[in-house]
């Protein structure tokens, strides 16, 4: 193990486990950050200055929370292996060795993970979900071809991190198995879940706790009200009965919210976030702001207005630099990631829905490739990744990225450069993954649409950026 590794390792164990010495040790760990990622010349100043904050942040809260006796020793033990293994703050050194292996026999480097969802299958029916969810007969992938993708992702692509989605992941069952039998089998890869969080009872979050690889990211539209109102009237009481069973049971958990018109208000104010960091003990939150996908004016009267996209983006930037809480929005956050992250790039990631189309992103309802249909050609998931689609996806991001148009207020692919995506990006064997994406491409309104918020954000955004500049 390389010196710089043992005292990573080292701090990140002091902090976690000695009560007395916690805070120092934070404190110079925290500066350890600040250190390393000044020094990095692979990207703009003000990147590492927001990407400083944000891994800053988290230490903020994982401190608070281990304070408050919050997190099992089991589970902050195994972030904390696969943290030390990863090499956000380790100078000179390369990616892993599988991904070095990747490359020299595909020409590129792995995504950094995969998003699956295993299930369509939901207990409840939120307006505007992006999955149309229900509790019906609806589409599920075998618990064999969930094992083999998860399989393929740590021993081809060489990654140790999953994210799961739905429907609701909880629901999941294949096979007499259900996503907790994945968890036990893959026990060195962490787990990052989407959840609506009224299924985790107090047997399911002490199930959790056993097995350490696991933090569900909870969805809520705000307080109460805001839940209530798009997720069911009781909803939010039984996620707040959630979070204190994954407290009393020592599980890391976070929030997930989508940003609408409806509620963009109450995420400009600091009480939200008092609330879930504060008060129920989030570690992270995780912000995604409504696409619009399929015909009907209703899709864009929840879609956050471009004035507001700044305002929420300034609001990012102040809950980092003043509150230091760990949040990432979806789009506001390019800074974090230099921009999409979607099309498989090196450290971004494919999307597998229920029927196993393998699409560029949640939000981009379009795809070449069924990872089931690839199985049975004897393919895997890498084939999926030298679609033109994936390709095309990947080049945009090169060129737009290393361009001196480039904006970190506009960095997706499909929300934020419309017509691009459509004739550059979209290819004649894309296929829509629903009946709302294909609507979509058929409909001369949505197409002026996006033209038009693409236009009011860009100028917004060009300004904004330009007043940054000359107050920095």
């Amino acid at each position: 193990m390389k010196a710089t590794e043992f005292l990573f390792g080292e701090a990140l164990n002091i902090i976690v486990n000695q009560k007395f010495s916690r805070h120092l040790t934070a404190k110079k760990f925290d500066k350890f950050m600040f250190n390393r990622l000044s020094e990095d010349d692979s990207h703009p100043s003000k990147t590492n200055h927001f990407r400083y904050l944000y891994y800053s942040s988290v230490l903020n809260t994982v401190v608070k929370n281990l304070d408050k006796q919050n997190y099992s020793k089991k589970s902050i033990e195994k972030i904390i292996k696969i943290v030390v293994d990863d090499n956000t703050f380790k100078k000179n050194t390369n990616p892993s060795e599988r991904s070095e292996k990747f490359k020299s026999q595909y020409g590129n480097y792995p995504p950094g993970f995969v998003a699956l969802s295993p299930t369509q299958r939901c207990n409840l029916n939120c307006t505007g979900c992006y999955a149309s969810s229900d509790q019906t007969t609806v589409p599920t992938l075998s618990f064999t071809t969930v094992d083999k993708i998860i399989g393929e992702v740590y021993q081809i692509f060489g990654r140790r991190f999953i994210v799961l989605s739905g429907g609701e992941p909880f629901l999941y069952k294949s096979e007499g198995k259900t996503l907790l039998d994945i968890f036990q089998k893959y026990n060195d890869v962490f787990f990052l879940v989407y959840t609506n969080g009224t299924l985790i009872t107090d047997e399911v979050a002490q199930r959790l706790a056993e097995l350490g690889n696991v933090t569900p990211a909870i969805s809520v539209e705000g307080f109460e009200v805001e839940t209530d109102e798009r997720r069911g009237s009781g909803v939010h009481k039984r996620i707040l009965k959630t979070f204190q069973n994954l407290r009393n049971a020592g599980v890391p958990f976070g929030i997930s919210v989508t940003a609408t018109r409806k509620n963009c208000d109450v995420l400009l104010k600091d009480d939200f976030y008092d609330y879930y960091f504060e008060e129920q003990g989030a570690t992270y939150m995780f912000q995604f702001q409504f696409m619009p996908i399929g015909r009907g004016k209703e899709t864009f009267d929840l879609m956050v207005e471009p004035k507001k996209r700044i305002q929420l983006y300034k609001a990012w930037e102040r809950l980092l630099e003043e509150k230091r809480y760990p949040v990432a929005d979806f789009w506001n956050s390019a800074l974090l990631t230099n921009g999409c992250i979607a099309y498989g790039r090196m450290g971004g990631y494919l999307y597998i829905d229920w029927n196993g189309n393998i699409m560029p992103c949640v939000f981009v309802p379009y795809y070449e490739d069924n990872i089931v249909d690839l199985y049975s050609k004897g393919k895997s998931l890498v084939d999926a990744t030298k679609s033109l689609l994936m390709k095309r996806g990947r080049q945009w991001q090169k060129e737009y990225s290393n361009s001196p148009d480039y904006n970190y207020l506009m960095p997706c692919s499909i929300r934020d450069h419309y017509t691009n995506f459509r004739e550059n990006i979209f290819t004649k064997e894309t296929k829509s993954e629903n009946l709302q994406a294909e609507e979509a491409l058929i409909d001369e309104s949505y197409y002026q649409q996006m033209e038009d918020y693409d236009r009011e954000l860009k100028e917004l955004s060009f300004k904004e950026i330009n007043a940054d500049s000359i107050n920095v």
